[in-house]
């Protein structure tokens, strides 16, 4: 059965990284939502995609540079406030698992953190969770924070060095780029002993040729379409 990953949430519905977003996942069954988390000026994980939030919410100017009360006061859609990361987790209550990108410098330890204060505190598992990042030096951090997180690879293109990568935060899965959907590639990383998920498909004939393929999940913006 292959994984079905709702990208943002779902996207394709409702505004991208808000609580109705998630909602909307939740409600079409998918196996894990995915997000995006940046710190704000003030310290708090907040989950929006870009470092700007120029292109999801009526604002302008940069994440790192504004406090979570600033960040509060603008629409990320439909009258939806960008959410902290704790309360996606509040929401979800281990309905789902949750994917959370590391979207750039120092979330690392925050994420570890909170992940940890979830596991301990309020019985969630670490199997409910699963980080990822392009920024390779973040997810190094995480391993040696709390090897007990698990850990995804992003790749977006060549060339490689993946393979180590994942050696050396013990990863679960590598997370492809659907360009580099490669029956070779897909093989190689398996027999490796790692899950391949793939980002991001919303076409139906496109989703089902990736099926074939014998990938373990998909990343989509219409979840239900998986």
């Amino acid at each position: 059965m292959i994984i079905k990953i709702g990208h943002r949430g779902a996207m394709g519905y409702e505004p991208e990284n808000t609580l109705i977003s998630f909602k909307k996942a939740l409600d079409l069954g998918v196996d894990m939502i995915e997000l995006d988390v940046h710190l704000c000026q003030t310290g708090e994980l907040v989950v929006i995609h870009d470092k700007k939030v120029n292109h999801t919410t009526n604002g302008q100017g940069q994440v790192i540079k504004k406090g979570l009360a600033e960040l509060r006061l603008l629409d990320a859609g439909k009258g939806e406030k960008i959410p902290l990361l704790q309360e996606v987790f509040d929401l979800v209550k281990q309905r789902t698992k949750i994917n959370i990108e590391l979207k750039a410098k120092y979330t690392a330890k925050p994420v570890a953190q909170l992940i940890k204060k979830y596991v301990t505190e309020k019985g969630w598992t670490y199997n409910d969770f699963l980080v990822s990042s392009f920024f390779r030096p973040e997810l190094k951090k995480l391993y040696h924070l709390n090897p007990e997180i698990k850990i995804g690879v992003l790749v977006e293109k060549f060339p490689f060095g993946f393979f180590k990568l994942a050696e050396k935060v013990k990863a679960v899965s590598i997370h492809f780029h659907k360009k580099l959907a490669r029956p070779y590639l897909i093989k190689k990383t398996q027999q490796k002993g790692l899950k391949v998920f793939i980002y991001t498909l919303d076409n139906p004939e496109k989703i089902k040729k990736m099926k074939s393929l014998g990938i373990d999940g998909i990343f989509s913006n219409y979840p239900d379409r998986l």
